[in-house]
């Protein structure tokens, strides 16, 4: 019952600890009822205050000057009831009122202008400084369009006073004209000090991160829009308070060609649709959601089921409509009020937008959606395209695009590809007639059998493939065509080898017999430049089949099957040198260096891969080196060379798009470039690619590899600085952890790394309701007790700094319990020390003797380890111990008895030698607080910082001896 000004004043102490929302925004309303009963003027002010707090941040625009018209009406009538913080807020918050009307149209403006008149009064009668008031009627003319620039130039060129918004906001509003004014690179180098986190407030700088997206598109800086995304959509989402931010991220995701992630935001942010107290903002919020629709429909794409205002179902072509109707009613009762088309004029020119990338940017996060397939004729146009290493354009005619394709066949070119494909279109109908021009039609058919049994075992569809090739080697032998049919047969076989089921022995004596054949037909004819290519290509397989069987037998290197492949290498490589065709002698290499790699012998495969290289140099057929170069990156990638690695990934990466490979292995080798970036230091790179790489494995269907490359960029973000960005990608792949149960290990994997990053963020709650669905996850693991100690000991200290207490000890206890059976002692003494700080951080001098009571099992959990235990440090243990007990009794003000155990953790660190500096150096700290600020002994820690600043400098340890430093100085100072 709110029947007593205590009871009030608790309720809206609780209250306030809440998020802001629906729930804290009725109890407000429900505390305000109650504080009117009861005749507490200096109650109510506080109640209304906290009222007039939540609609400002749940987008209540219309309410809000209501409020504070009661609010006036008290400190006109009983001021005294004010503290000097609630005098402050009424001043304040003229500013907040003044933006609330200029939010809802059908406040004349005549009106906003005489509210800035009285709040221009009341700041001169209380002798504050005019720039708020010059920085209202700013924001009025840059809504309006009129007398933009005087306004501008009367706020800009004012000194900031004491009831100017905060810096980082008054950034953000300068950084936005300097956008509306068509400055991208002045508003962002503006923009800076919060974009870089120098400077920030409750708004920022998340509202920051949402409106520089599109400048930083525009002035070719991705990365950091895609990080600002990542980390500034996770802080607006849901927000009715903050609905014009997230339709920029809409806007975002369309213009950077992320249209699945933008449905995806859509769906997230559906109640947006009926939060209208804030017209302006919904229609910032409208606005974006129409910049994305205009881009599916124009691509086609009206029929596709969108989410949209609860109540029916949507499509893109019908949530359009309706958001142009919303929206456009909006802009238009805006521009009538302000007797200018301002408003209107930037909502069409934000639909009128076009894409800023020819592709999508790679977030590195799972949509669920993907990006809309282009419109029947997008992607006539794009199959059309003329690449410049093929040289053929694919709308020629069918006699053309065969020529074209036969010419890059017989020197190998990947390009051939697309070439067929389109070619295989052409008479897929049956409207085309054969060219008789172009030779036999069975040739035709042959070398498209052959073409679809290649496309085939890509697939891993190994019988399919050979069952086109059988009908490739009857065509070619039809055709008089020997060599061809040989190597079709020897493919096939090959092709099989590499099956678990296919009958080795068979296929190896069938190829045998091939090679056979292949002595035989030699000696009827001499080899042509033609049939030499098929003779290599049959050794080829027959090297490739043994390649097959070699592995299957790793890690045994002498066998028989090993013998065989060498061997086979060996004489493809001479004939290919005998036959001066080296691109073959490269094939041998590789193979060799492959299954050298692959047994250990990493140096034997870096030097035979070099040579590989060198023979493909020596060709004429330089895409051949992609493959190589990718291999010998990651085997270099593997000693610790990640400069040489990431310049052999980006040629190869190069080689690839220069030579129109489709079939080279794209997502495989941006992972590997992710990971070198990230050892040479280079985070924005590491992130592009791994992001890049996530995109692929997405496309091709790879979620157990999609998955594990977005573990590898979450822990690059996390290890990066930028846990915000690492939490985002966490959370879209967890949002598909349903789609693939037999990932379970990886997605527990990203599920710990979530609540840890939830945690870092200070999302104390949140973090520990995934430790808590980890948990669960975890519980019958029984091949993996120890992952449980660490899952419930984590759970346990994350419930008790989310103030759930009853559940933190009971994970406290089953963390307990679980140590008894898979021990983990470092990481049960951390969870009895942080509940030690945490009991005394909550309840004060009352929580003392529980505190010591965790600290006191924490020095049994130490005493039952071996001295001899590895992985276990006891001097380490017993040093964290005696620090929080320091820690702990100085928090209530136990000085006498502190000190003597922070002196024991400093004894014991030093038994660490130059592993205990860093941790002796903290005691040290700890140390000279509880002697001078606890004790008023000054001098002697003085004394003791000025011995312990030089340690630190002799052993290198700049950070921490600046630590010390700075407190000996402030204790100099004294």
């Amino acid at each position: 019952m709110l029947d007593t000004p205590e009871a009030v004043v608790e309720a809206l102490r609780e209250n306030h600890d809440r998020p802001h929302g629906l729930h804290r925004t009725v109890t407000a309303e429900e505390i305000v009822d109650a504080a009117e009963l009861l005749d507490e003027p200096d109650t109510l002010v506080t109640a209304l205050l906290e009222l007039m707090t939540s609609y400002e941040f749940t987008g209540e625009h219309r309410k809000s000057p209501v409020v504070f018209a009661r609010l006036l009406k008290l400190w006109d009538t009983v001021p005294d009831t004010f503290s000097q913080w609630e005098a402050h807020q009424v001043f304040w918050r003229f500013k907040w009122v003044a933006t609330s009307l200029l939010q809802v149209p059908e406040v004349p403006l005549a009106a906003i202008h005489g509210w800035i008149d009285t709040m221009r009064g009341r700041y001169a009668a209380a002798e504050h400084g005019m720039q708020p008031v010059a920085a209202m009627r700013y924001h009025v003319a840059n809504h309006t369009g009129t007398g933009l620039a005087d306004a501008y130039d009367l706020w800009a060129t004012r000194a900031r006073t004491e009831l100017s918004d905060c810096e980082a906001c008054d950034i953000r509003h300068l950084a936005e004209h300097q956008v509306e004014s068509g400055d991208d690179a002045g508003a962002l180098e503006i923009w800076g000090p919060v974009l870089q986190g120098e400077t920030g407030c409750t708004e920022e700088p998340q509202l920051s991160r949402s409106r520089s997206l599109l400048p930083l598109l525009r002035a070719g800086r991705a990365d950091e829009a895609r990080s600002h995304h990542l980390s500034g959509y996770r802080q607006v989402r849901g927000n009715t308070g903050t609905q014009d931010a997230v339709g920029l991220h809409l806007e975002f995701c369309a213009l950077s060609r992320n249209e699945g992630r933008g449905l995806e935001i859509l769906a997230e942010n559906r109640p947006l649709f009926e939060a209208t107290g804030a017209p302006l903002a919904h229609l910032g919020f409208l606005t974006g959601a129409g910049v994305l629709l205009t881009r599916l429909v124009e691509d086609g794409h009206a029929d596709t089921a969108v989410a949209g205002p609860p109540g029916r179902d949507w499509t893109a072509g019908t949530l359009l409509a309706h958001v142009h109707s919303a929206a456009g009613r909006l802009a238009a009762a805006f521009d009538a009020r302000n007797d200018t088309g301002t408003v209107g004029d930037r909502f069409r020119t934000r639909l009128a937008q076009r894409p800023l990338l020819d592709e999508p940017l790679p977030l590195g996060l799972r949509t669920k959606a993907t990006r809309p397939a282009a419109s029947a004729p997008v992607a006539a146009a794009q199959s059309l395209a003329v690449t410049p290493t093929a040289g053929a354009d694919l709308s020629q005619d069918l006699a053309t695009l065969v020529r074209e394709a036969r010419r890059l066949a017989a020197a190998g070119h990947p390009g051939e590809n697309r070439l067929w494909d389109r070619i295989e279109e052409h008479l897929a109908d049956g409207s085309t007639a054969h060219d008789d021009e172009l030779g036999p039609q069975d040739l035709l058919s042959a070398e498209l059998a052959d073409r679809r049994a290649y496309k085939l075992t890509k697939d891993d569809r190994d019988e399919e493939a050979v069952v086109e090739l059988k009908r490739t080697t009857e065509l070619y032998a039809g055709l008089g065509m020997p060599w061809h049919a040989l190597n079709a047969r020897s493919r096939s076989l090959a092709w099989l080898s590499s099956s678990e089921d296919s009958d080795h022995a068979a296929n190896s004596a069938g190829l045998d017999g091939i090679l056979a054949e292949a002595e035989h037909l030699q000696t009827r004819s001499p080899l042509t430049a033609e049939t030499a290519l098929e003779y290599l290509a049959v050794r080829y397989a027959a090297t490739y089949a043994a390649y097959q069987d070699a592995l299957r037998d790793l890690p045994e290197t002498d066998g028989t099957a090993a013998e065989r492949f060498h061997e086979q290498a060996r004489t493809l490589r001479a004939e290919a040198e005998r036959l001066s065709v080296p691109h073959h002698v490269a094939n041998a290499l590789q193979l060799t260096a492959d299954l050298a790699g692959r047994g250990g012998d990493t140096d034997a495969a870096e030097e035979l891969l070099r040579a590989a290289l060198d023979a493909v140099d020596a060709s004429t057929r330089p895409w051949r080196g992609t493959r190589p170069r990718a291999i010998l990156a990651q085997f270099l990638l593997a000693k610790g060379e990640p400069d040489e690695a990431a310049e052999l990934l980006h040629r190869a990466l190069a080689d690839a798009a220069r030579y129109d490979d489709t079939d080279f292995a794209l997502a495989p080798t941006y992972s590997l470039l992710g990971h070198a970036a990230s050892h040479l230091g280079d985070l924005g790179g590491a992130v592009r690619h791994l992001s890049e790489a996530a995109a692929l494995f997405d496309q091709d269907g790879e979620l157990a590899e999609a998955v594990d490359v977005r573990l590898q960029l979450a822990d690059v973000l996390g290890r990066g600085g930028r846990p915000e960005d690492a939490v985002a990608v966490l959370e879209s792949l967890l949002a598909d952890e349903a789609q693939a149960p037999d990932n379970e290990r990886a997605f527990a994997q990203a599920r710990l790394s979530l609540a840890r990053g939830l945690r870092e963020l200070g999302e104390h709650l949140p973090a520990a309701e995934e430790f808590l669905r980890l948990a669960d996850t975890v519980a019958g693991w029984e091949d993996d007790r120890p992952v449980q100690t660490l899952v419930a000991a984590e759970a346990a200290m994350t419930l008790a700094m989310a103030d759930r207490w009853d559940a933190a000890d009971t994970a406290y206890e089953r963390a307990v319990a679980a140590h008894a059976e898979a021990p983990n002692p470092s990481l049960i003494i951390t969870m009895m020390c942080q509940f030690a700080r945490l009991t005394v951080k909550a309840r004060g001098a009352q929580g003392l003797e529980a505190a010591q009571e965790h600290l006191a099992r924490a020095d049994a959990v130490r005493a039952g380890v071996p001295q001899d235990a590895e992985d276990f440090a006891h001097w380490y243990e017993r040093g964290a111990v005696h620090y929080r007990r320091a820690c702990v009794l100085a928090e209530v003000e136990r000085f006498e008895e502190a000190l003597p155990e922070a002196e024991a953790a400093i004894a014991a660190h030093e038994e660490g030698g130059e592993h205990g500096e860093v941790p002796r150096a903290e005691a040290v700290r700890i140390a000279a607080l509880i002697e001078g600020k606890g004790l008023g002994h000054f001098q002697k820690a003085t004394a003791r910082l000025t011995a312990a600043a030089a340690r630190c400098r002799n052993a290198d340890l700049p950070e921490a001896a600046g630590i010390l430093e700075a407190l000996r100085q402030d204790y100099l100072r004294r």
